[in-house]
């Protein structure tokens, strides 16, 4: 997919956030800061990780700025609720910046934090499946506490199944 202008990307990336913001809200409030194994993400990180990527990396990156990523801590927001608003201001703040670039500003190359020249609109493709990775996790955490999770695309998968034909 060739992104060939901040609008119509932004309209895309809204469906991409609503399906990651359905699935954190089934996290539970006394799991937030839940994780497998020592050393690994919570369910918190993983969160505050897609929203400050977003922001301090992914939207500096496409504006040709260098990443300023605070990481992902329990001091940038705490609680289901903290970590929630964090997702929605960082998304919002990143939708500004990403809104405020011109057709030609997106076929422009930028460096990645590892320094990498990239068009910048290969860079928010890459976002993408950034959020997608981590919503990932976010489904494998969720399934390991036995917390029901919405269908991504409306249907379960005994659902395709039981409306599939089967010869």
């Amino acid at each position: 997919m060739e992104i060939q202008s901040a609008a119509s990307f932004l309209a895309y990336f809204e469906s991409v956030r609503a399906r990651t913001k359905r699935v954190a809200a089934r996290i539970p409030e006394d799991r937030v800061e839940w994780a497998p194994r020592a050393g690994a993400f919570t369910l918190g990180d993983q969160l505050r990780h897609i929203a400050a990527t977003e922001r301090w990396m992914f939207a500096e990156n496409a504006a040709g700025r260098p990443s300023r990523y605070p990481g992902c801590g329990v001091e940038l927001a705490e609680g289901k609720d903290g970590v929630l608003a964090y997702l929605d201001a960082m998304h919002a703040e990143s939708a500004e910046i990403i809104g405020a670039l011109s057709d030609e500003d997106l076929r422009r190359t930028v460096r990645t934090p590892a320094g990498t020249p990239i068009a910048a609109w290969k860079w928010l493709r890459a976002m993408v499946e950034h959020e997608a990775h981590h919503r990932g996790q976010v489904y494998l955490l969720l399934n390991l506490l036995e917390v029901p999770t919405p269908p991504i695309y409306g249907l379960t998968s005994e659902e395709v199944y039981d409306r599939s034909v089967h010869e």
